[in-house]
Formats: structure tokens, C-alpha cells, sequence
């Protein structure tokens, strides 16, 4: 593991553009180091800068590099989501993963999103890409809303509205009023990418910019459509009036939604590398998590040698086997023959970091078709559709795996420690039964829906959060010091304390936004805790 911590954020640091310096630097890397060395109060980027050399190093911040991205994602929303267990007893086995919140390590998210993506942004809107070159503005506000929001949803109230407005003491935003913004950014993307489509049939300005599309511009849109589309469906249970009005608007909206895998939202290209390859091989700090293998092996699931590798311990070769979160697992290389996300296939140096599939679209509309919604379609077809989009995505058959109404999810075994040990959490089956509960019938449309995500942690825990679904093997040990519930398993991560050091009274506002103490176990805005119907 590396560690890269700035100690810079959003309370502390210019957040105009820092110079043409900054952003020809952001240009080429992936991930900025140090970018406080650039922090000078300088007057922006020259107008006539070509804006779409800062593109490329925008998109690889999404995910970072591994140093990044395992800080950023992948020992919280990663692990918490049920994928992922560290075979490495970082912190004595004191961390993230049992609940013993490491702020190092917590705060690099914040501040990576604020002094590399944000930054870029404000420069992006500096140059006066918003007037001249408005297309170019819509992709920069769709990757804004995809970027941002893996943050709002890790912490909740996060500087938004005022950031790049104010040099320091940045106010920050309610959870509700981000994700407001979110909706009227991507009203403005979409229509940007509409208008210039219309009048520029074929043309790809963007083209030698995108390491996602290509510079395909329908694709885009069928993206910010889709990204409007999740985001609704956050809201579920603190505002359905407004979760129905803006899915509505993106199953409705002219440009569609991602249908198949040709359509999917994949960072890659260009000297760019898959951060999970290096964090699996080269640092063999990352595994399979128990709840991946309780659902996978008990499905007897066609994905499963392209997600996993089989474990190579001798006591169970061949076998897919993951470790339970929480497990006080011991040096290296003690819970290092466990499987792994298989570096030749999901993970391979190569293969694209997923922002959204179109398998996930699928299991979206499923959902919302269960909800009655118009223009949403058949819940059962739309689900059958995401298992069948999914398989397709990994070129395995799912047509005997739709039929399966028998098999379930098996408990968990730790040849290592039996104290690690829990019988299997759900018992739901992978076969559409019409007679089934709203509440069954959401259950396997968001444990079908985790399962295509794979290994795309954020989301994934935000929909346990949100729905309480998968079902999940809660820590082995808990180390907050009652701060989070163990069988409720945590909500959010504290805001770092660089923020209390130099965002001080802002801080303390956002705790009230919050509306419960700055910890783990505090509910998000989003996050009610009442039934899903």
C-alpha cells in the first residue's frame, strides 16, 4: 500500500484555476501529486487555452491511479459493499474495515475530488468553455455530477454550490441541495449534447480527448440519461414525488438510456491501468469478500471465474473463498491464498474502470416498473434483461441461471478461523416469482443488480444503504466504540480532519445539515430508515 496524503481541501484551497501550469499538469496525469505547489491566486486560464488537453486527466480522476483509488474507494465502499476483504492487517487490524475510522486515510477521497477533479472543472468553466464551446461543457458537467457524487454519498453535506466563489471558509451544501444541482447540471448537458447532435450529425470534436466514448456524444447522453436515472432512484425513501419526476425524465429523454454492453461507461486507454490489477498483484493488498462468495458459489454463478480467481491455499485449492470483513486476519502472507479478483479478466492492467453498465440501467428500470412508474416497462422483463446484459457483458450463458427458482446463497466457512464463520444471510432465490412481495421482488433486483456491478463498490453500497439489499455478513469485530451498530453496518465516513482544522465553523454547519454526529453511524439525507414500500 502508498499512501499519497495532501493537506489541502476545500476549507484551505483556491479553488480557482491555479494557472496554465496546473492544468496543462492535470492534462497529462492521472492522478496530481502535491497540487498544492500550484496554489497561486492567479486570474484563471487564458481563454484561447486549449481547453481539451485537461479532459483526459479529468476522467482518470473519477477512479485515480491504485494509491489514489485504494485510499478513495477501495478500503470503504469496496469492502463495505460486500466485494472485497484486505488480506493485509493494515493498523495492527485497526481500520476502515472494522469500523475503526482511519482519517489519513478517509480524507484522501475529499481532497483528491477538490484539488484534482474540482479544480479542473472550475478551470474548464474558467476558460469559457460554458459560451464557446458548449458541448465540451456538457461532458465536463456529466463527469462534475458522476465525480461529486461519490463523494456527497460518502459524507454527506459536502462544499458544492460555493465552491471556486470563495478563497476559504467554503460554506457547504445540504445533501439535498447537491443532489438538486445534480439534476439541474445534467438538464444542462443533456440539452447541450441535444443541440449540437441536431446540428452536427456524425461530427466527434471530443474525440481525441474521451477515454471513455471515443467522442461519441450519443453515448454521453445516453449516460448523463442513465447517471439522472440512478441518482432518482436514490431518493426513493426521502422524496418519491421528486424520485418519480426526474426518472420519468430520463426514461423519457431523447437520446435513451445505455441499452446493451457496446453503451456501458468505462474509463480506459491511453497508458491508463486498471488501479485494482496493481492493488490484487503487485500489492496483494485486496480479496474477495465473504458475501461475494456466500451469493456467487451458491448461485453457482457463470460470472464467477471471470470475477474471482480460485484460491491457491493448499487446504482448499481450487475453491473460491473469500474473507469476512472484520476478520482479524494476520501478516501477510496469512489470508493471502484467499481468492481474488481475477487479474486476467475483470481486473486485468486493461480492462476499463466502470462508471455505470447497462446492465445496472436494466435492473434501475426493473425497479422502477415494480414501482408502478410510467414509461418504465415490465419488472420482470427489465430484470431478465440486466442478468441476460450482464452475462453478455462477460460472454457467459445465464439462460439456465434466470430459470434457477433452487439455489440460494450458502453460508460462509473460514478454514483460517471459525470464530469468522456465519450462516448465509438471505435466502432469496434468482428465478422471477410473480406472486413474490414488492419487498422479495426488490430484493432480487437489487441483489441481481449488485452482483452485474461487481466490483463497482460506491454504488453498490450506496443500494445497500438505500435498500438494505444484498443481505450482508456484518463485521466480525467492530471497533468504533459504539459509534456504528453492527448489524445497521456503516453509513458514511467523517468528514477528515483537515477540514475541522481549516474549514472550521463551516464544518460545524454541515454536522447540523448532517443531522447527527459526525461519525459512521449517521444516517445520510437519503438514508431512511423505513420500509422500501
Amino acid at each position: 500500500m502508498k499512501t499519497h496524503y495532501k493537506l489541502t481541501g476545500p476549507g484551505g484551497f483556491n479553488y480557482k484555476m491555479a494557472g496554465l501550469l496546473a492544468v496543462v499538469i492535470l492534462a497529462f496525469a492521472s492522478c496530481t501529486k502535491n497540487f498544492e505547489k500550484f496554489n497561486t491566486d492567479n486570474t484563471g486560464v487564458p481563454k484561447n487555452f486549449p481547453v481539451g488537453l485537461v479532459f483526459p486527466g479529468l476522467q482518470y480522476s473519477v477512479f485515480g491511479e491504485e494509491g489514489g483509488y485504494q485510499l478513495d474507494q477501495n478500503l470503504n465502499g469496496d469492502c463495505y459493499a460486500g466485494y472485497m476483504m484486505s488480506p493485509n492487517p493494515f493498523r495492527g487490524n485497526i481500520n476502515n474495515l472494522n469500523y475503526s475510522l482511519v482519517d489519513g486515510w478517509n480524507q484522501s477521497v475529499f481532497v483528491d475530488s477538490y484539488t484534482t477533479s474540482f479544480l479542473a472543472i472550475n478551470g474548464i468553466a474558467n476558460a469559457g468553455t460554458k459560451a464557446t464551446v458548449p458541448d465540451f461543457w456538457a461532458i465536463a458537467l456529466i463527469l462534475k455530477v458522476e465525480i461529486m457524487d461519490r463523494v456527497t454519498d460518502k459524507f454527506g453535506p459536502i462544499g458544492y454550490s460555493k465552491v471556486g466563489t470563495v478563497l476559504k471558509n467554503t460554506p457547504y451544501d445540504s445533501q439535498q441541495n447537491v443532489y438538486n444541482r445534480f439534476f439541474m447540471e445534467l438538464d444542462t448537458a443533456t440539452a447541450n449534447l441535444n443541440t449540437f447532435i441536431a446540428a452536427n450529425p456524425g461530427k466527434t470534436p471530443f474525440q481525441s480527448y474521451d477515454r471513455v466514448y471515443g467522442g461519441d456524444y450519443t453515448k454521453w447522453l445516453k449516460f448523463a440519461n442513465s447517471l439522472r436515472l440512478r441518482l432518482a432512484m436514490h431518493l426513493t425513501k426521502i422524496d418519491l414525488v421528486t424520485a418519480q419526476a426526474q426518472a420519468q425524465k430520463a426514461l423519457s429523454a431523447a437520446g435513451g438510456l445505455l441499452t446493451t454492453s457496446a453503451d456501458n461507461a468505462g474509463i480506459a486507454g491511453d497508458g491508463y491501468h486498471n488501479p485494482l490489477n496493481v492493488i490484487t498483484t503487485s500489492w496483494t493488498d485486496i480479496a474477495a469478500g465473504a458475501s461475494i462468495e456466500s451469493y456467487m458459489v451458491g448461485y453457482k454463478d457463470p460470472r464467477l471465474p471471470v470475477y474471482l480467481s480460485p484460491a491457491t491455499d493448499t487446504r482448499f485449492a481450487g475453491q473460491y473463498k473469500g474473507i469476512r470483513i472484520g476478520s482479524a486476519v494476520s501478516a501477510k502472507p496469512g489470508y493471502s491464498g484467499y481468492s481474488v479478483l481475477n487479474p486476467n479478466t475483470i481486473v486485468a492492467s486493461g480492462s476499463p474502470m466502470m462508471m455505470m453498465t447497462a446492465a445496472e440501467v436494466w435492473f434501475l428500470k426493473a425497479e422502477a416498473a415494480l414501482r408502478n412508474w410510467p414509461g418504465a416497462g415490465d419488472a420482470k422483463t427489465n430484470y431478465e434483461t440486466g442478468i441476460n446484459t450482464s452475462m453478455a457483458q462477460w460472454n457467459v450463458s445465464g439462460a439456465n441461471y434466470i430459470a434457477d427458482a433452487a439455489s440460494k446463497p450458502i453460508d460462509y466457512v473460514d478454514p483460517s478461523n471459525s470464530a469468522n464463520n456465519a450462516s448465509a444471510v438471505s435466502t432469496i432465490t434468482i428465478a422471477w416469482d410473480a406472486g413474490a412481495t414488492n419487498e422479495q421482488k426488490l430484493e432480487r433486483i437489487i441483489t441481481q443488480k449488485w452482483l452485474a456491478m461487481f466490483p463497482e463498490g460506491q454504488e453498490a453500497w450506496t443500494e445497500f444503504r438505500r435498500t438494505g439489499y444484498p443481505k450482508l455478513f456484518t463485521v466480525v469485530n467492530n471497533n468504533s466504540n459504539g459509534t456504528i451498530d453492527t448489524k445497521i453496518q456503516i453509513r458514511r465516513l467523517a468528514f477528515p480532519q483537515i477540514e475541522y482544522n481549516t474549514n472550521g465553523t463551516e464544518v460545524q454547519k454541515a454536522v447540523t445539515l448532517l443531522g447527527g454526529p459526525d461519525n459512521g453511524g449517521t444516517r445520510l439525507w437519503w438514508d431512511v430508515n423505513k420500509p422500501n414500500f
